[in-house]
């Protein structure tokens, strides 16, 4: 882990804790692995509770330094315990593995929050690949998030196959899929042919899928797809044809653009680019809510 990364999460801390705080994790975060692993534990015990703040350059310099990271709505007890796993000293691999390993197998939910919060930040990546992919299938919704938003590992190392486990989760769950760092970079067909699969079982059931899914489908359009698109189109709910028209339009497919024949003002938007998936991500329908 870079020194700059330290010295901003450290900045941050110092600008979100009382003195004494701020003197207890230094202090903590100078010390041996086994009294660092004890700190990470403890830190709800001598650190507030409170939701950070931080200003716009500090999010922007962490994002720089590892593009898709951020610690914006984080507690205070979230960070400073991923600081101090920065503090762990990686120069022996077995032993860094073995303290991080350590921590990972007596973890409860808001120490695994951490742990996979502060992935993009660990030493050997590949070492913690299987945990990330587990966290995918836990049904503790924090943990998930952790691993789900805002969150560059997944997007970095995750298997085709393991990624749209993740992106499908987070749909089935009813989350934001524009929180998933390397969303649009990590787009492939498998994933559009899952995503049309899931569409058809909730309109089986009388259900309604989140418009945002269709951003992830357009670059392989075809005529399956197509009919989704027709069927969005003919919903009548004005958030489903937004999406279809956009999706349409950004595919350039023949079939697909036919459709927008009769919705001019739709297709007019799309091709101007006043109508965009940032205009929908606040107008996602409950998977759960049945279709009138």
């Amino acid at each position: 882990m870079s020194d700059y990364i330290q010295n901003k999460l450290r900045n941050i801390i110092e600008a979100n804790t009382l003195e004494a705080e701020c003197n207890w994790l230094i202090q903590k975060g100078a010390t041996d692995a086994l009294e660092l692993m004890t700190a990470f534990v403890a830190c709800p015990r001598f650190l507030s509770k409170k939701i950070i703040e931080i200003t716009p350059e500090q999010s922007w310099e962490l994002n720089v330094e590892i593009p898709g990271f951020s610690v914006e709505g984080w507690s205070l007890v979230r960070l400073s315990r991923v600081w101090l796993l920065t503090q762990l000293d990686s120069s022996e691999k077995e032993t860094y593995v073995k303290n991080i390993s350590t921590l990972f197998d007596t973890a409860e939910m808001n120490e695994l929050v951490a742990l996979y919060s502060a992935l993009p930040l660990l030493s050997y990546p590949d070492e913690w690949l299987f945990r990330a992919t587990d966290a995918v299938r836990s049904n503790m919704g924090f943990v998930f998030d952790a691993i789900a938003l805002h969150n560059p590992y997944p997007g970095k190392y995750f298997s085709e196959q393991a990624w749209n486990q993740l992106v499908l989760k987070t749909i089935f769950n009813d989350k934001p899929i524009h929180f998933i760092e390397s969303l649009e970079s990590r787009l492939n067909e498998n994933l559009a042919m899952i995503l049309s699969d899931f569409a058809h079982e909730r309109w089986a059931a009388g259900r309604s899928v989140a418009p945002q899914v269709w951003r992830l489908v357009s670059k392989f359009m075809n005529d399956m797809l197509v009919s989704d698109m027709e069927h969005l189109i003919k919903s009548g709910q004005l958030p489903n044809q937004q999406a279809a028209a956009i999706t349409s339009v950004e595919s350039g497919y023949g079939p697909a653009l036919n459709l927008l024949a009769d919705y001019p003002e739709l297709e007019k938007a799309a091709k101007s680019g006043q109508l965009t998936w940032t205009i929908l991500e606040t107008t996602d329908l409950n998977t759960y809510v049945p279709q009138p």
